[in-house]
C-alpha cells in the first residue's frame, strides 16, 4: 500500500500511466471505435489525405489508416508485452538459479548467458526468424530466444547481494528450503526493481518489433501491425506521405510513453526518497530487525 499511495502522489507517474492506460483501451476497444473496417479494400478511396471521413487518411489500396492503426495497437502491443513477460520470466528464473546456488551451477548458466550476449541481438532474431520462417510466432520465439540475458544478469547480482544478509541466513538455519527461501524472501525483492525494466523494455520490444516488421520479418498482411504499416508506406513518402507519418509517430509516441513510465517506476520505487516519518514497509521490517538484534519479533 506504501508503494501505490507514493504512486498516485506521483504526477509524473500518473500522467504516463493515464496515457498507457488510454492505448491499451483504445487497442482492446478498436472493433467498437474503429470507424471502418481494417482490411477492408476500397478502390474508390486510393491515397486519400485526411479528411472527416479518413482522419488519417487511406492507403494504397483504400484502407482507412486510422483503423489500423487502432487493430494494429492489438498486434504490435500484445506481441511486445508478451515478449517483455517471457524473456522476464526466463531470466529471473535463470538468474536466480545461477546467483543463489553458485558454484558449477552458477559457471555453466553464466557462460551460456555471456556466448548468447556475443550476439548482436537483431542479427541473432534476424538468424533465427530465417530458419524458423516469417510469422508472429516465430518472430516472439526469435525475440525471447535471446532477450532475457539481461534479466539473468541483473536478477543474479541482485540475488547474491540479498542471499548474504542475516534474514536470508536466519531462514535456512530454521530449516527453510532453497525455493522456499528463494520465493518467499528473495523474488519480493527483486521482483519491484525488475518491474523498471519490464516497464522499459516495453518500449524498447516495441520498437525492435516494428524494425523487424519494416524489414517484413513480422505480421504478413493483411494482419494490420504499425511495424508492416511503415514498409508499406515508406514507399509513398512523396505521394502520400500520411502512410508513413502517423505510423511512425504512434510508436514513437509509445516508446516514448513507456521509458517514462519507467523512469517514474524507478522513483516511485527508490529506497532513497523514503523518509522517517514515511518509511516502507520493507525498511520498517529490516529497522525493527536491527533494534531487535536480528531477532524479528
Amino acid at each position: 500500500m506504501y508503494y501505490v499511495r507514493k504512486a498516485l502522489h506521483d504526477r509524473k507517474f500518473m500522467l504516463m500511466f493515464m496515457i498507457t492506460v488510454l492505448f491499451m483501451f483504445l487497442a482492446i476497444f478498436a472493433g467498437y471505435i474503429a470507424p471502418h473496417d481494417p482490411i477492408k479494400q476500397n478502390y474508390d478511396a486510393l491515397l486519400q489525405p485526411p479528411s472527416r471521413t479518413y482522419p488519417f487518411g487511406t492507403d494504397q489500396v483504400g484502407r482507412c489508416l486510422f483503423s489500423r492503426l487502432l487493430y494494429g495497437g492489438r498486434t504490435s502491443l500484445v506481441i511486445a508485452i508478451i515478449v517483455t513477460l517471457l524473456m522476464a520470466l526466463i531470466g529471473v528464473i535463470i538468474g536466480m538459479t545461477s546467483g543463489y546456488f553458485g558454484g558449477m551451477v552458477d559457471a555453466v548458466l553464466m557462460r551460456i548467458t555471456d556466448m548468447l550476449l556475443a550476439f548482436p541481438h537483431i542479427v541473432f532474431v534476424i538468424a533465427v526468424v530465417a530458419v524458423l520462417g516469417v510469422g508472429t510466432r516465430n518472430l516472439i520465439i526469435a525475440m525471447t530466444v535471446i532477450s532475457w540475458t539481461m534479466y539473468a544478469r541483473v536478477t543474479r547480482s541482485m540475488v547474491i547481494t540479498i542471499k548474504n544478509e542475516d534474514y536470508i541466513e536466519q531462514a535456512r538455519l530454521s530449516g527453510t528450503g532453497s525455493f522456499a527461501v528463494m520465493f518467499r524472501y528473495i523474488v519480493p525483492n527483486v521482483i519491484p526493481y525488475l518491474i523498471v525494466l519490464i516497464t522499459q523494455d516495453i518500449g524498447n520490444n516495441l520498437l525492435t518489433l516494428a524494425s523487424l516488421s519494416l524489414l517484413g520479418l513480422g505480421s504478413q498482411p493483411p494482419t494490420p501491425e504499425w511495424g508492416y504499416m511503415l514498409s508499406e508506406g515508406k514507399g509513398y513518402m512523396q505521394t502520400a506521405p500520411w502512410m508513413l507519418i502517423f505510423p511512425g509517430m504512434v510508436i514513437l509516441i509509445c516508446v516514448i510513453i513507456f521509458n517514462l513510465m519507467g523512469d517514474s517506476l524507478r522513483d516511485v520505487l527508490d529506497p532513497r526518497g523514503i523518509t522517517k516519518r514515511e518509511e516502507s514497509p520493507l525498511a520498517a521490517r529490516f529497522s525493527k530487525k536491527r533494534r531487535n538484534g536480528g531477532n524479528e519479533k
